[in-house]
C-alpha cells in the first residue's frame, strides 16, 4: 500500500504537467482560430515591417547616436526611452493609418486638404528631413565600415 501511494505521489507533477500541455495546445488551437485574431494578424501584416522599423527608430544613424549617447552618458538619460517610444509609435501608427485608409501619400493629402502654400512648406520641411536623415544613415554606414 505505501508504495502505490509513494508510486502515485511521484507521478502526480508528470500526470498535471501533461494534462497542462494538451490543454494549453488546445487553446492554443482555439484562440488562432478565432476571428478577431484573424483580423488582427491581417491588420499587422498589411501595416508591413516599415512601420514596426519605424516605430523602432532602427536606422543606422539612430543607432550610431545610441551608441554615442550610452557612451558620453551611460545610463543616465536611459530613461528617455520609453518616454519617447509611445510618441514615435503614435506618429508611426497614424501615418500608416492616413495611408491605409485614403491609399495616397503625405504630400498628396496635405494637397487635397490644405492651400499650396502649405503643401510647399511641408514640402519642403519633409524633403530636407530625408535628405538629411539619409545623409546621417550613409554617414554612419562609413564610419561602422571603417571599424572593420
Amino acid at each position: 500500500m505505501p508504495e502505490e501511494l509513494i508510486e502515485k505521489v511521484a507521478e502526480a507533477p508528470a500526470i498535471a504537467v501533461e494534462k497542462t500541455i494538451d490543454t494549453s495546445k488546445q487553446l492554443a488551437k482555439d484562440i488562432v482560430n478565432q476571428e478577431s485574431v484573424k483580423k488582427v494578424r491581417a491588420y499587422w501584416k498589411l501595416l508591413g515591417p516599415g512601420l514596426t522599423t519605424g516605430a523602432s527608430d532602427d536606422d543606422p544613424s539612430g543607432i550610431a547616436t545610441y551608441s554615442q549617447t550610452g557612451a558620453q552618458f551611460g545610463s543616465q538619460l536611459l530613461w528617455l526611452a520609453p518616454f519617447t517610444f509611445p510618441l514615435m509609435s503614435v506618429v508611426q501608427e497614424m501615418c500608416a493609418r492616413i495611408g491605409l485608409v485614403t491609399g495616397r501619400g503625405l504630400a498628396a493629402n496635405i494637397r487635397l486638404n490644405y492651400p499650396r502654400w502649405v503643401l510647399y512648406i511641408c514640402t519642403s520641411l519633409l524633403f530636407g528631413a530625408n535628405v538629411l536623415n539619409i545623409g546621417a544613415d550613409i554617414g554612419a554606414m562609413a564610419k561602422a565600415t571603417q571599424l572593420l
